[in-house]
């Protein structure tokens, strides 16, 4: 399903994944455009794990998102509030995300979620953010 407003989860801001793709689910929550099967993860999985490593709430977040400020503004927020990685930690950060899915404890859910969707024949679709891609129409 392909969603007007909705980055990849490669997209980044500062450097850092998935953050921008966050925030457009907040933006879009807010607006009462994001379909039901994303609101109930939100906050959780991947958002989870961002807001952990910036160290901020995940309430807090949808709060300072949601008064108007672009990405970079949300995250200097983030930095302030929370804390700001190295850049050795966003790379792990980042490289982890990336391979999230590959040879790790998250395949066979990986797989599952593949079968789900109708492409369990997809060899090439290898972690979560290209099965995120695929299942939104960028791959």
């Amino acid at each position: 399903m392909h969603l007007q407003n909705l980055r990849s989860p490669y997209a980044k801001t500062g450097g850092i994944v998935y953050f921008a793709r966050m925030l457009d689910k907040i933006r879009l929550h807010a607006k009462e455009a994001l379909p039901g099967d994303y609101i109930a993860n939100l906050g959780a999985g991947f958002d989870l794990r961002c807001v952990q490593l910036l160290h901020v709430s995940y309430d807090a977040l949808v709060n300072r998102t949601n008064e108007g400020r672009d990405d970079d503004a949300v995250l200097a927020w983030c930095f302030e509030q929370g804390r700001r990685p190295s850049q050795d930690e966003i790379e792990i950060w980042n490289e982890f995300m990336r391979k999230r899915g590959w040879n790790d404890d998250g395949s066979a859910r990986l797989k599952e979620r593949l079968a789900e969707a109708g492409f369990a024949d997809r060899t090439d679709v290898q972690t979560f953010f290209d099965y995120i891609d695929l299942d939104e129409g960028r791959r």
